[in-house]
Order: structure tokens, then sequence, then C-alpha cells
């Protein structure tokens, strides 16, 4: 009966850490931060969605998974610049995709979502949620596919 005891109380108490663990991992502090509400009123509602509870957009739904013109992508919550347009390819997928995000301005974490691991990718600055990467794109360049929601995104045309 003891070890029955001892075994469920291991149980208990592992099981506690790592729930620990997942708060403190979320509760890093960013550069731009702002309460849910706050978010609510600066962000429209797909973008409040995928942004701040990482949703996901349906496929080809976003205009910005076809625009081929010159510039820079940028965060839809913060501004800050994640893509430049010359590393956009078209993957097929339905959703905007990249080879290649500016330095420093991506975080990047691990999600189990889907029941195994993929790499997700946030804004650096304010946290949102933009996507996943992969690492089946182009060959040529980097092997990596940032598969990013259109709705985390906002383009700045090139003057």
């Amino acid at each position: 009966m003891k070890k029955i005891l001892l075994l469920l109380l291991t149980i208990v108490l592992f099981s506690c850490n790592t729930s620990a663990q997942k708060s403190q991992k979320n509760k890093k502090a960013y550069t731009v931060s702002k309460t849910e509400s706050e978010w609510k009123k600066v962000l429209t509602e797909e973008q409040f969605y995928v942004l701040r509870t990482a949703g996901t957009e349906r496929p080809f739904t976003s205009p910005l998974n076809k625009n081929y013109e010159k510039g820079t992508y940028v965060c839809a919550a913060c501004n800050t610049p994640l893509f430049n347009s010359e590393t956009k390819f078209d993957s097929g997928t339905g959703w905007p995709s990249f080879d290649q995000e500016i330095k420093g301005n991506i975080a990047f974490s691990t999600d189990y979502d889907l029941g195994y691991a993929r790499t997700e990718e946030h804004c650096a600055t304010c946290g949102g949620h933009l996507g996943h990467i992969f690492n089946d794109g182009p060959k040529k360049t980097t092997g990596k596919r940032h598969c990013i929601n259109g709705d985390a995104l906002n383009f700045i045309p090139k003057k």
C-alpha cells in the first residue's frame, strides 16, 4: 500500500512540475506587451485569433499568399520587420512562405498541439504567433519553409 501511495505522489509531483514549466515558458517578457483587451482594440478579430491565441487561418484565404511585390512583411501587431519579399516563394500550401527570416526579429519555441513536436514562430518584439517552420523549403537556399499566417502580417511596399 505504501508503494502505491509513493507512486501516486511521484506522478502527481511530476505532472504539477510539467504544468508549472509550461506556464513559465509562456511568461517571457516582450518589448511590446498589452492586455488581451488592449490587443482586441488594435487587431482585427482574425489577427487576434492568429497572433494572440495561436490560431491558424484557412489556407488560400490570405491576399498576401499571392503577393509578389517588392517590400517587407511586418508583424501585424507591432510592425516589426519579419521577412523581405526576396525570400518569399510559392510553396503551394496556401499560406505565405519564406525561406529566411530577418535575423533577430523572430523567436522560436516548440509546440505539441498536434501530438508531435513542431517549431513555432513568434514575433520577437510582441510574442505574436506567426506560424511554423519546416525543413521542406527550397534546397538551393536554406531548405527552410517559414509557413506564416497572412493575418499575422502586414506588407509594406518598397518605394
